[in-house]
């Protein structure tokens, strides 16, 4: 992020404009929007602001002589449209006394930049993309203006009229952000969304016990709770509608090391964030003492968020937290997520059951030898089973020895899956026997593994060499 979004006070002071045209006129459009004072030298010696609403027109100087000489001592920032060449100059003059400066599509020269801006009274939203590309930021900003309701900024009107008054009732931070919270996401936002506002106000003089309204306990305490998050496989867009709500909503969020920092970033930005994860071959705190930190937590009044990649209840012990948190006596809920042989089969098209060639699943893991050899490989030998092996880099040769054993063909095709969803995952397919070569091919995980099948008819099958000389050889038979 090169620029910082920031929203500056238009009422301590005149905007200084330079330019003509088109351009300048769009420019003095939107600050007068604003309600910005305008203080403009024309390049040109056009003026006319008949384009311009009265009260509008009234907030802008029409000013004379070379803006280079301009008195600049009361100015808070300078805009420069269709300004040619005068622009670099007024930039270096900006720069020379620190005030910001936006030379229109010219980054160089510029200190500030213009977001799309989406306007809702109180509440006002800008994107920007760093002057990459302003038809990006529009697209961005059509649709959240289709998703915001009309009356957004009405809400945030009538919430700021009741702010103190709350506030000297809910001494605790914590309460008052789930007061508020609370009268947003219930019948009381909805009222005044809705054009109600007399009636909500109305329900939020009838709240006699604020405190409580916001959820504290008989000791007057925000009563905290833990959520066993899916966070999916690694594609931020692959969280749930309710997953990027308790996000939202955490004051504390443990989380694993497989968990994506894209995925993190959608949790509140002053939400606590602990990592508690492991990797294979790496040392971790143990189970036992993230049951204890999620407790604690909790009993202390916080909103935990345990997310977890994938699923919290397919291989994540997620299991084990919720008998943990029961027996503490603390609340607590579960959000499922993705999880990653679910994933895998979506990116590279892998059908893990197919009529009449795959009719059953089973999900397993070992990520240790020692798990392999645990695992009951004569129950997997059906041809029409499809078998996903979790966390099997380590594991993988222990896998092929198991299933081979058992009585596997080990023409039985294969494939292995990393980083399933991300940016950069990879994959890698053949048959059982050539499994520890995959293995190989795959710049580290984590990774699944597919065995079944179904795997031929994965998009990276269809694609590899192997497939093709089939092909060939199939039609050259033919």
């Amino acid at each position: 992020m090169r620029f910082l979004p920031v929203f500056l006070d238009l009422r301590t002071g005149p905007v200084l404009l330079v330019g003509a045209g088109d351009l300048a006129r769009a420019k003095l459009r939107l600050l007068a929007a604003a309600g910005a004072r305008v203080r403009w030298y024309t390049i040109d010696g056009n003026h006319d602001v008949s384009f311009l609403e009265a009260d509008d027109a009234a907030r802008i100087e029409l000013a004379h002589g070379d803006p280079l000489a301009a008195d600049l001592s009361d100015v808070i920032a300078i805009v420069c449209a269709g300004a040619g060449d005068i622009g670099i100059a007024m930039s270096a003059r900006a720069k020379a006394v620190g005030l910001p400066v936006n030379v229109m599509d010219d980054l160089e020269h510029s200190t500030f930049i213009f977001p799309a801006i989406v306007d809702r009274g109180d509440v006002v939203v800008a994107v920007g993309t760093g002057g990459a590309s302003p038809v990006v930021a529009r697209r961005v900003r059509e649709r959240i203006e289709a998703a915001l309701p009309a009356r957004i900024g009405d809400l945030a009107t009538f919430i700021s009229r009741w702010r103190k008054t709350i506030h000297g009732r809910i001494p605790e931070f914590t309460l008052r952000r789930r007061f508020w919270e609370r009268v947003i996401d219930g019948p009381i936002g909805a009222l005044v969304l809705a054009g109600r506002r007399g009636e909500a106000e109305a329900a939020l003089k009838d709240v006699s016990d604020a405190s409580a309204f916001a959820g504290a306990s008989v000791s007057g305490q925000a009563e905290g709770r833990v959520t066993l998050v899916g966070a999916g496989p690694g594609d931020p867009d692959l969280l749930t509608v309710k997953a990027l709500r308790a996000l939202q909503d955490a004051d504390v969020v443990f989380y694993d090391e497989l968990v994506s920092p894209e995925i993190l970033d959608r949790a509140r930005r002053d939400a606590e964030r602990i990592l508690v994860g492991r990797r294979v071959g790496k040392p971790g705190i143990g189970q036992d003492a993230i049951n204890k930190l999620m407790i604690e937590a909790a009993k202390s009044g916080q909103r935990v968020v345990r997310l977890k990649g994938g699923d919290p209840f397919v291989f994540g012990r997620g299991g084990e937290e919720v008998e943990a948190l029961r027996e503490a006596g603390v609340a607590y809920s579960v959000i499922p997520g993705i999880t990653a042989g679910l994933g895998a089969a979506a990116q590279f098209e892998v059908p893990l059951t197919l009529r009449n060639e795959a009719l059953r699943i089973t999900f397993l893991t070992a990520h240790k030898a020692k798990d392999a050899e645990s695992v009951a490989w004569s129950t997997l030998t059906d041809e029409k089973m499809t078998v996903v092996v979790y966390m099997g880099l380590t594991a993988a040769p222990s896998v092929r020895a198991g299933l081979l054993a058992a009585g596997r063909s080990p023409e039985t095709p294969v494939g292995v899956f990393a980083r399933v969803t991300r940016p950069d995952a990879q994959a890698a397919v053949g048959t059982l026997d050539e499994l520890p070569d995959l293995i190989a091919k795959i710049d580290g995980g984590p990774a699944v593994l597919i065995i079944g099948d179904v795997v031929a008819h994965s998009a990276p099958w269809r694609n590899s060499p192997l497939a093709q000389l089939l092909s060939y050889v199939q039609v050259a038979a033919e």
